[in-house]
């Protein structure tokens, strides 16, 4: 396929924001429990608007996208039959949910609503909290199976690719929550490290898988079922146009086999290694410097390892749509 540079820019910005707000949430609700010191309200209302930051980012991203960016609204309306129309109802729900999350940390307002029988105080940013939490995983499931509910594309039609989203998501998060706190609460950095680390291996696991799967699929298509005929030989001189069209623009990425296999190396280097490299590094040496930095080079691992995954799925028209005249 086509990587569109939009869609690029909207999964991985807003796998971003997801991630960090999950990280946020995460230390708030061990400190509820009592296993983790609490944290000043600011770190949770700059992180917050760090988040919404990055969601705003990949929202304004997704309408480079739109060819009539003023009929966006509409594609809210297959909400029940499409993956793409609940993930447009998902995140403007998400990035409100966030918002108020912020909101109640930076006003202070932040009543206890309830208490649980352990002690433990239900309030206005635990419950705020619990829904941004689940609209959080909802919009990774929706973003990742808009592209895997393709039974034609059989590289996304995998539950690694919803699994792949979720995990890259939460590393990235975590990782620049690393940074965050590294600045505004140095002793949750290595607990943000150690979560790092271990959603850095775990998408490692689940990249290797899908990358493994993929090398050995074997097409369902043939330039037999492509044209319709049943002949045993056929070979293609040209698809009968004189120039490109809209099928060899967009459902082929036009770069080399050599390209793709540069890309694929390139982004396990900056999405797994070196990262946990200047991680660990960072944490070592108490240097904040270190582990922006080591967010910064993951998250252009990622925008490689999107385009990958987009410029990998070969959509079955390109048997026929493979030569220009």
């Amino acid at each position: 396929m086509h990587p569109a540079f939009s869609v690029i820019f909207l999964t991985t910005l807003i796998g971003v924001g997801q991630g960090l707000f999950l990280a946020l949430f995460t230390v708030e609700s061990y400190s509820a429990f009592g296993l983790l010191p609490p944290q000043d309200s600011r770190f949770y209302a700059l992180g917050s608007a760090l988040a919404l930051g990055f969601l705003v980012a990949g929202l304004i991203a997704s309408f480079f996208h739109l060819g009539h960016p003023e009929r966006a609204w509409r594609s809210a309306a297959k909400w029940r039959t499409s993956w793409l129309s609940r993930e447009v109802i998902v995140l403007p729900a998400f990035m409100g949910t966030v918002l108020l999350y912020g909101a109640a940390h930076f006003t202070g307002f932040n009543p206890a609503l309830a208490t649980l029988p352990s002690g433990a105080a239900v309030n206005v940013t635990a419950i705020l909290g619990v829904a941004g939490t689940a609209l959080a995983f909802a919009l990774f499931v929706c973003t990742g199976m808009i592209y895997a509910c393709l039974r034609f594309l059989q590289e996304w039609h995998t539950p690694l690719t919803v699994i792949n989203y979720t995990l890259f998501g939460g590393a990235s998060g975590f990782l620049l929550a690393s940074g965050l706190a590294s600045i505004m609460a140095p002793d949750m950095t290595r607990f943000y490290a150690g979560w790092t680390l271990i959603l850095v291996l775990l998408a490692l696991v689940g990249r290797a898988a899908s990358l493994l799967r993929n090398a050995r699929l074997k097409p369902k298509s043939s330039m037999r079922t492509a044209i319709g005929v049943k002949h045993p030989r056929i070979v293609q001189k040209a698809q009968g146009a004189m120039g490109g069209s809209f099928n060899t623009r967009e459902f082929f990425h036009g770069q080399s086999a050599a390209l793709l296999r540069q890309v694929k190396w390139v982004f396990l280097i900056l999405v797994f290694p070196l990262p946990v490299g200047l991680l660990a590094g960072g944490v070592a040496m108490e240097s904040p410097a270190l582990l922006l930095a080591a967010f910064v080079v993951q998250y252009l691992g990622l925008l490689m390892e999107r385009w990958f995954f987009f410029a990998q799925a070969n959509h079955p028209q390109n048997l026929y749509y493979q030569a220009v005249s």
